[in-house]
């Protein structure tokens, strides 16, 4: 009997395996306390071995009943677009301010789709500026300038 391994499985739960790992190590480095005092460390361990766990069953499953499926073409426009907007977020934040920053990031993940009309692009990118507005500037009151110093209002 043939067993059919499924490569897209193994390498993102490989990929999940390797970022759980990381975080354990990152972890260890702050003092985990006890569960019933818990130290800073013990919730980051906690969710790395959550995926590392994740990781090893989607690995196993890869290997005893994936299924062959094969990559396809893959999307370089999206891949780009969406390197290039979480760089020009961390770049351009502190600067330009939460807001911009905001706006263009969201429009630069929104047309790494080729199925995406402009205006379609400006109204979730308009969406998506005031809700992470609201969310993390009023809500969580995070200190992030909602306009920056580039910008001379």
């Amino acid at each position: 009997m043939e067993r059919r391994r499924s490569l897209p499985d193994i390498l993102a739960g490989g990929i999940f395996v390797l970022i759980g790992g990381a975080f354990a190590v990152g972890a260890l480095g702050y003092e985990l306390g006890t569960p019933l005092r818990m130290g800073p460390g013990y919730f980051p361990l906690l969710a790395a071995a959550i995926v590392t766990v994740l990781g090893l069953a989607i690995v196993v499953k890869g290997l005893i009943v994936g299924e062959v499926i094969s990559f396809g073409p893959v999307p370089w426009r999206a891949i780009a677009a969406i390197v290039l907007a979480v760089l020009f977020f961390g770049g351009t934040v502190r600067g330009l301010g939460f807001v911009p920053a905001s706006a263009v990031t969201a429009l630069l993940t929104t047309m790494a789709s080729a199925r995406v009309r402009p205006r379609t692009a400006l109204a979730v990118s308009a969406g998506l500026t005031v809700a992470a507005t609201l969310i993390f500037v009023v809500g969580l009151q995070l200190r992030i300038p909602v306009w920056g110093p580039w910008l001379s209002f």
